[in-house]
């Protein structure tokens, strides 16, 4: 009778995020425990259970209260802010769980804390889950993209939730085991680049379509509304829709136009870039997004660069670009571009979550993460779908770019691509992330690229040696003497 009247789980840390998949677990039909230190918050929580469908929600007020009210073995999701106030919960949760229960960590964790994690939980007799959770506090209520990682034995206690909680896709629920360790905050982490990443994209599209194209809001916002229709049918393109046709409720106009353009960020976009150097990878259109980033939050510095340049006799280009522009063909141009430049950035991410995974020995299935992808998530988007399927076709694809069916439509969208790049070029508009895009896919499709050159810099200052392309082994040469040899 006891056990009856005990939760299937327990969720701890209620703020946005928490609170909303809690209520979503309770839907599902799975009775949960909730508890948070500010008390009100579980107030907050139980009043949203009753007025949602009385939900088996269950507030406790105290960490062992909390415990205590979960079936064995517990299984206890943490939502905190990442860094100490994990471990802060950890410990005053721990004390009261016995051998074989197990810690769910929800936030955006660095990957090496949640390793750190698991050896610790171990020392306990605890096991430990690092599980990337996606799709905002709609996706949290609704149906998130789940990335659990660690223990496989704690993903097996809790499996049939997490496949309930999860988004459905045609294809099963967007959640996985995704491997051993901190793979499922390094999958997430990997997500959130390629998020950067797109947004930028999406926003250069903008910039193009609106500063060259004259488009107005209303018009960019049928453009994106006809574009979520077709190969850009995603998440992120539909938001941007409805984005242009929100008016300002202070003054006339669109809201979007009234925004301060500075962007924020948490982190997850400069540990992507940094891991990719870390690994060797490139992984250049999400590295120009966190670059752009950077640049806005230089506001001040960028009014006062625009008044010194104007004064010293730079001419904005735009009106001149935009005057002989056919409107139509720039907006077949401008989408044909950023399905283009997007290929190239998930292609960037896949090859960094393959590089990571050869490293630490995890065996992610790389056609796997795409399709947990398809739903709930942010980058959700209908070309996930083809990403898998190109990864069922080969497992050790090198590259995105060279699968048959996207290396076709790359070739089919080049002209399009550089005619977008160019003209925002001519017209002193930045598109750093086209650009970054279509950079990496020239250096990419070369077989012969310039570092030759490099080689031969490095070789004559720092007698770093070079191969030779005709004959095996490693060469040095006295450059300088050879050259100035008779002079």
């Amino acid at each position: 009778m006891e056990s009856a009247a005990l939760s299937r789980i327990g969720l701890a840390g209620l703020a946005v995020m928490g609170q909303n998949l809690a209520l979503n677990i309770a839907e599902k039909g799975f009775p949960i425990s909730v508890y948070n230190r500010t008390t009100t918050k579980v107030d907050e929580t139980l009043d949203r259970a009753s007025e949602e469908g009385k939900l088996p929600v269950s507030g406790q007020y105290s960490p062992r209260d909390f415990v205590l009210s979960i079936q064995r073995p517990r299984s206890v999701i943490i939502l905190v802010k990442a860094g100490a106030p994990v471990d802060q919960t950890i410990s005053a949760l721990s004390e009261y769980m016995e051998p074989g229960d197990c810690i769910i960590d929800g936030g955006n964790e660095w990957y090496q804390n949640t390793e750190r994690r698991i050896v610790e939980a171990e020392k306990k007799g605890l096991l430990y889950l690092g599980m990337g959770v996606s799709g905002g506090e709609e996706g949290a209520r609704n149906g998130p993209s789940l990335m659990p990682g660690g223990s496989f034995q704690a993903y097996n206690n809790v499996k049939d939730i997490l496949e309930k909680v999860a988004a459905q896709v045609e294809d099963g629920p967007c959640v996985t085991y995704i491997g051993e360790g901190g793979s499922g905050n390094f999958v997430k982490m990997v997500h959130n680049g390629i998020e950067y990443g797109d947004m930028q994209l999406i926003s250069e599209a903008y910039d193009v379509l609106k500063n060259v194209g004259g488009l107005s809001n209303d018009e960019l916002a049928e453009i994106f509304t006809e574009w979520n229709k077709g190969e850009l049918e995603s998440f992120l393109v539909e938001i941007t829709s409805d984005i242009f046709r929100v008016k300002d409720e202070f003054g006339d106009g669109e809201l979007v136009d009234k925004i301060l353009d500075k962007t924020g960020m948490k982190g997850t976009g400069k540990w992507t870039v940094q891991q990719a150097a870390e690994l060797s990878v490139a992984a250049p259109t999400i590295a120009a997004s966190l670059d752009c980033r950077y640049l806005s939050g230089l506001k001040d510095e960028r009014e006062n660069a625009a008044r010194v340049l104007e004064e010293a006799g730079l001419k904005e280009d735009v009106g001149s670009a935009a005057s002989g522009v056919d409107k139509k063909r720039l907006i077949d141009d401008v989408r044909q571009a950023l399905y283009a430049s997007k290929i190239c950035s998930y292609a960037q991410g896949m090859n960094l979550l393959r590089a990571k995974s050869v490293e630490k020995e995890w065996g992610l299935n790389l056609g796997e993460m795409a399709r947990i992808w398809k739903g709930g998530c942010i980058i959700r988007a209908v070309f996930l779908d083809r990403i898998k399927k190109a990864y069922q076709r080969n497992p050790n694809l090198a590259s995105l770019v060279v699968d048959p069916d996207f290396a076709k439509e790359m070739v089919q969208r080049q002209a399009a691509w550089r005619r977008v790049v160019g003209l925002a070029i001519s017209a002193g508009i930045s598109t750093p992330g086209m650009c970054a895009s279509l950079a990496y896919f020239d250096t990419y499709r070369r077989a012969r690229l310039p570092a030759n050159l490099v080689q031969a810099q490095r070789d004559l200052f720092g007698a770093h040696t070079y191969e030779r392309t005709d004959r095996p082994g490693a060469y040095h040469t006295e450059w300088t003497k050879l050259a100035r040899k008779g002079n």
